[in-house]
């Protein structure tokens, strides 16, 4: 049988016999001297937590002043100056109400009729397509309608006139009617409103601001600017620089207010022409007794810098649809 005792190591007493062979073999080669001694390391920091992005103090913010030159802080709306509203005068200059109807004008506060009811359509499809061009981003121009005709007698005041009565009513909209028929203005009188500076005042002297000549009225939501002092050169000041700046004051901080424009006729003054530069779009009368065919197609070209155009029958006898507006108001039984 084989023999299972510890063979002895030279030179090894016997009081090592119950150690371990690692025990032994340290107290021959003395493993301690090759351990190294520990080295003592500066005490390190102690570790810091990540800030998280949102707890990082924010830089200061700059002003628009201090931003000039920075085209970030440029095209940073937060940081771009609150635009001022035009203010107009609180005064409400009352509107003749009896002269309305005589003239065969909408009367405020007065019973629903065809005449209301017509413009009430006409209106509508205006409002949807001011809608449509703001999302286009038209910016002010959106706002903008210019009522001209071709010829005088065509009725382009009356439904001016009409159209700014039926806007007016709008719960969230006002209207601005801006006689802009230099030389022959009638929405004053046709108003009863009195005179005074205008349109063409603000055009020819830069001290005057346009928003001080506009005029309120009695009818909520309706605004009114004369046309202004006569001049012979009244298209030549529609065509400078400053009458881009003069209509902007116009809508300036009020997105909900709608400009009407009641211009001369497109083949009898320039000035037709001029304003339709600035308004997104024209509305071209045609009296269905009156109007010609190569009158309105000279008209509509003169009045081309408008991109949307329209035309709106006027003093018609005869629904092509057969239909009547307003007859359901009056309906008995």
């Amino acid at each position: 049988m084989t023999d299972h005792r510890k063979i002895p190591v030279p030179g090894q007493s016997d009081e090592a016999e119950g150690e371990s062979l690692f025990e032994r073999a340290n107290d021959r080669f003395d493993f301690n001297t090759l351990i190294a001694k520990p080295v003592a390391f500066p005490e390190r920091p102690a570790r810091r937590t990540p800030t998280r992005p949102e707890a990082a103090a924010a830089p200061p913010r700059l002003t628009p002043q201090q931003g000039v030159g920075d085209s970030d802080s440029a095209s940073d709306p937060a940081l771009e100056p609150a635009v001022e509203a035009a203010r107009f005068k609180d005064t409400a200059h009352p509107v003749d109400r009896e002269h309305l109807r005589e003239q065969g004008l909408i009367v405020p506060e007065g019973t629903v009729t065809e005449l209301l009811e017509e413009f009430r359509i006409v209106k509508r499809q205006l409002l949807v397509q001011a809608a449509d061009l703001r999302r286009q981003k038209a910016g002010a121009m959106a706002q903008r309608v210019l009522i001209s005709s071709p010829h005088p007698g065509e009725g382009k005041t009356y439904c001016a006139l009409n159209l700014a009565l039926s806007i007016a009513a709008e719960k969230e909209s006002e209207v601005l009617l801006v006689d802009a028929d230099f030389a022959k203005p009638s929405v004053l009188s046709a108003l009863g409103l009195p005179g005074g500076p205008g349109l063409m005042d603000a055009l020819m002297d830069e001290s005057i601001d346009v928003a001080s000549c506009v005029l309120g009225t009695d009818i909520p939501g309706l605004w009114v600017l004369p046309a202004g002092d006569t001049t012979a050169h009244d298209s030549e000041y529609l065509s400078s620089s400053r009458t881009a700046r003069v209509l902007e004051r116009l809508t300036q901080g009020a997105p909900n207010r709608m400009v009407i424009f009641d211009s001369p006729p497109a083949l009898a003054a320039s000035p037709a022409a001029e304003l339709a530069k600035y308004v997104g779009q024209t509305v071209v009368i045609v009296r269905a007794d009156k109007t010609g065919r190569g009158s309105l197609e000279d008209a509509i070209s003169l009045l081309n810098a408008c991109p949307n155009v329209q035309l709106l029958l006027n003093a018609a006898q005869f629904s092509p649809s057969g239909r009547r507006f307003g007859s359901y108001y009056g309906y008995q039984g």
